[in-house]
């Protein structure tokens, strides 16, 4: 056990799909695993793990930010030898040509956070998927018959940003669309030697101005989460 994860040593499969929301996290569970069971729920960031299509799969919250996916995924690797990680999360979009409720599989991700810096001696490494997860990824998406656009997004430290030239910039830049975690996710998978991809629906877009409630995010991105468990077992 940890301070923050109280499963015990084997309770977590070497695949861990991670939403934001612990409330997703138990959605998933209930509604795609097999044997599900709750692992971990210190502070109400529930864990499960479970079976899909006979696969052993864990999936667990990492919270709101860079800080907190950086927390839970060291432990996850660190402490329980999690070797792949897949974040199934909502993206705000920041192209014209990217539509609400798009799937987003992302590429590489820039970020204002210090973060990853900080761990790299002062150095601006870039930050990428594990590319054989991102093709599998892909190759499903189409067998699947599920739209799919592929690129680079940018997570940012704050929700409530109050540079207005964010936006602009990343539209600029070709970038699709904004969040609060991958670039984090991504840095340590590469440090530690994992895998790692971020599949993200779009919930609101920067541009236009719609936006999803909080219940349509936490219950209908489906094809986002078919898809992860689908490349999870299949990887």
């Amino acid at each position: 056990m940890t301070a923050h994860i109280n499963a015990n040593p084997g309770d977590f499969a070497e695949t861990v799909i991670m939403p934001g929301d612990p409330l997703r996290a138990k959605f998933i569970a209930e509604h795609y695993l097999t044997q599900a069971r709750e692992v971990t729920n210190v502070r109400n960031m529930l864990g499960y793990s479970g079976f899909y299509q006979g696969k052993p799969i864990s999936v667990m919250g990492h919270g709101m930010g860079i800080p907190s996916i950086a927390l839970y995924t060291h432990e996850l690797v660190h402490n329980y030898a999690v070797k792949r990680i897949i974040r199934v999360g909502s993206l705000g979009a920041t192209q014209q040509d990217v539509k609400m409720r798009d799937i987003i599989l992302a590429v590489a991700a820039g970020t204002d956070s210090i973060t990853n810096t900080k761990r790299s001696g002062g150095y601006h490494m870039a930050t990428s998927a594990y590319f054989p997860l991102l093709h599998k990824s892909w190759t499903l998406a189409q067998q699947l018959s599920i739209p799919v656009k592929v690129g680079n997004v940018f997570s940012g430290d704050l929700y409530y940003d109050p540079d207005e030239n964010l936006i602009p910039a990343l539209e600029k830049f070709g970038v699709l669309g904004i969040d609060m975690e991958v670039a984090g996710l991504y840095g340590l998978a590469q440090e530690f030697g994992i895998e790692a991809l971020a599949i993200l629906t779009v919930s609101d877009h920067c541009l236009t101005g719609e936006e999803t409630t909080a219940e349509e995010r936490q219950l209908t991105f489906n094809h986002m989460i078919e898809l992860a468990l689908q490349t999870a077992i299949q990887s």
